[in-house]
């Protein structure tokens, strides 16, 4: 029987096209470029040709990947409209979203674009604050869904849909991490991220201070690429200018944290699924994540 064409992959393989990058196709597929890359090995094997050649840091596409790409346009496009076609047309109303700003600027633009464009009747509103604010906004009933950073500790019936290797990152330009002790840009609440690197740096008896704390991701980035200090960050998360430092720079490896999507307590309604559902399509790199290991 003939192999039919995955079509996740096919619009994995647009993206790349279209930028020109496995990295930043990465982006707008919500992938790890791992994820990516194991991907169009899976459609090469498929297709049974080679569909890609490096040239320098970009990747071309050969002569049956261009052929490949007139098809894959046209499927990718085909599935859109028959899912936006064939979607609960009665799906209206209003859902309130939380999310932690350290994934809302990488996840939520193509979540919601994508959904308004299935949706049309659908009102989102977003409020951005740490896991721990989300997870009590859930509990007392202001929040429909929050997409949370998982810590079982913490709270046990979210659905994990994502996990991220968690890094150390430094800036480009500096040699901040290599001070004692070592500065720290971290969150100012209790963080698992935050956990997890104090955890590291008190097992090598490391010694540290926070010098700059936030619940805004975007004040500890700014504090790291001005070479200020240290911090950790998830793979989404990472920033042009930001340097990853590895044990080979005296760094140990941080584990890797899961990004989990909590519903709210009330009665369920169509327009909550219909986004919870959404985001779990959107977000999952689960399946990914097992293949590789």
């Amino acid at each position: 029987m003939t192999a039919l064409l995955d079509v996740d992959q096919l619009q994995t393989f647009v993206a790349i096209a279209d930028t020109g990058s496995f990295t930043r196709a990465a982006d707008i597929v919500f992938k790890t470029q791992s994820a990516v890359s194991m991907q169009m090995k899976r459609l090469e094997e498929r297709v049974g040709k080679p569909i890609f050649v490096r040239d320098g840091r970009q990747s071309r596409l050969t002569q049956e990947g261009e052929r490949l790409l007139v098809y894959a346009r046209r499927i990718v496009k085909l599935s859109d409209e028959a899912l936006a076609a064939l979607a609960d047309a009665e799906v209206a109303g209003h859902v309130r979203l939380g999310v932690p700003d350290d994934y809302a600027d990488r996840f939520l633009p193509e979540i919601l674009a994508r959904f308004s464009r299935s949706n049309p009747r659908a009102e989102v509103t977003v409020l951005c604050f740490p896991s721990v604010e989300l997870i009590h906004c859930i509990g007392n009933g202001s929040l429909d869904l929050a997409i949370i950073t998982h810590a079982a500790s913490v709270v046990a019936e979210a659905e994990v849909i994502r996990q991220e290797q968690l890094y150390w990152v430094t800036s480009q330009r500096g040699t901040v991490h290599e001070e004692d002790p070592l500065p720290l840009a971290l969150s100012n609440g209790v963080c698992e991220w935050r956990r997890n690197a104090e955890a590291a740096l008190n097992a090598q008896n490391r010694a540290h201070r926070v010098l700059y704390a936030s619940p805004n991701s975007t004040a500890i980035s700014a504090a790291v690429l001005a070479g200020l200090a240290v911090s950790v960050c998830a793979e989404s998360s990472l920033r042009p200018g930001m340097r990853v430092l590895t044990s080979a720079d005296g760094f140990p490896p941080l584990p890797p944290i899961k990004i989990a999507l909590l519903r709210g307590v009330h009665q369920p309604t169509k327009v909550r699924e219909a986004l919870a559902d959404h985001i779990v399509a959107s977000l999952d790199n689960l399946s990914d994540v097992v293949a590789a290991e």
